[in-house]
C-alpha cells in the first residue's frame, strides 16, 4: 500500500474524489442548464441545447419573438418630414379661412381669450401634428376631436402654416415678478429632467416640442397631470410623460404659473 501511488484508479479515495466531482458537474449542469431555464421560461423550450443557449444569454433562430403592443393607439406623425420648411403664402391664406372656424376658442388672431391655446406663432409641425393625433384618436377632446375628424391633409397643412405665419407673444418675464422656477431654469438632474426651456424655447426648441410662453395656467397644469395620469399619450417616447411624473405637484404649479405671464393688452399684438 505504501508504494502504491497517490493518484491511481486502483486507489479508493481517487476513485471516489473523481466520482463526487462529476456528480457535482452533473448536477449543476442540469440545475443550470436544464432546471432553471425552464422554470424560467414563458415558452417551452425546443431542447437541452435550447436550454443550454438561454442560460448562456444567447438568442435562438427558432425561439419565437414575443411583440410588444400598446393598448393605446400612438402618434403615427414623423415630425421631420411633418409639415414644409417653406413658406407658403397660398397655404396661408387658405387657412386663415379655415380658422375662421377656430376663432371662438382660439381667438380671430391665435390668441385665446379663455383657457384654450394660444396658436398665434406656435410651430408648424406642432400645430400639424396636435390636428394629425386628434384626427386620428391619439389625443382625445369633447370639442376637437369631432372637428378634426372633419380634417383633411390638406386643411391640417394649411392651418399649421397659417397660425405659425402669426405673431406670437413674446416671453414676459419682469425682474422680480414671477421668479424663474428651479424646474424650467435647470431642470432636476438627478431626476432626468433637463430644463424646460431646452426643449420649448428660451434655451433651445426641440422639433415637436410647443412654445409655451402665455399660454393659460390652467391650459398647461392640465396638460401636465394629463400626461402624469396617463390621460394624454401622444407624446413620442413618452417624453413628456416621464418627464411629468418626476415633476412634483409645486413644481407643475410653479412652471404653469411662470410661462402663464402675460404682458398687458397694450403690448400685445391681438
Amino acid at each position: 500500500m505504501a508504494d502504491e501511488p497517490l493518484i491511481s484508479f486502483r486507489n479508493r479515495w481517487t476513485v471516489t474524489s473523481i466520482a463526487v466531482v462529476a456528480a457535482v458537474f452533473v448536477v449543476a449542469a442540469a440545475l443550470g442548464f436544464v432546471i432553471l431555464p425552464n422554470l424560467g421560461a414563458r415558452e417551452k423550450v425546443a431542447g437541452i441545447w435550447d436550454s443550454i443557449c438561454r442560460a448562456a444569454g444567447l438568442p435562438q433562430r427558432s425561439a419565437p419573438v414575443e411583440t410588444v403592443t400598446s393598448d393605446y393607439k400612438t402618434s403615427q406623425v414623423k415630425l421631420a418630414t411633418a409639415v414644409s420648411l417653406k413658406r407658403d403664402q397660398a397655404a396661408i391664406g387658405r387657412g386663415a379661412t379655415l380658422a375662421q372656424q377656430c376663432a371662438i376658442c382660439h381667438g380671430p388672431t391665435g390668441v385665446s381669450r379663455a383657457d384654450s391655446p394660444n396658436l398665434a406663432g406656435q410651430y408648424a409641425s406642432v400645430i400639424y401634428k396636435q390636428l394629425r393625433d386628434f384626427k386620428d384618436g391619439v389625443r382625445t377632446n369633447a370639442v376637437m376631436s369631432p372637428f378634426a375628424a372633419k380634417l383633411s391633409e390638406q386643411d391640417m397643412q394649411d392651418l399649421a402654416a397659417y397660425y405659425s405665419y402669426l405673431p406670437r407673444l413674446p416671453s414676459y418675464h419682469p425682474a422680480g415678478e414671477i421668479p424663474v422656477p428651479r424646474i424650467v431654469a435647470g431642470g432636476a438632474p438627478t431626476r432626468g429632467i433637463a430644463p424646460c426651456g431646452s426643449c420649448h424655447g428660451s434655451i433651445e426648441n426641440k422639433l415637436g416640442s410647443p412654445w409655451l410662453e402665455g399660454q393659460s395656467e390652467l391650459y398647461l397644469k392640465t396638460q401636465l397631470l394629463a400626461f402624469v395620469s396617463g390621460l394624454r399619450r401622444n407624446d413620442i417616447s413618452e417624453q413628456m410623460r416621464n418627464v411629468a411624473r418626476a415633476m412634483t405637484l409645486e413644481e407643475i404649479d410653479e412652471a404653469a404659473k411662470y410661462y402663464a405671464s402675460k404682458p398687458p393688452p397694450y403690448l400685445t399684438t391681438d
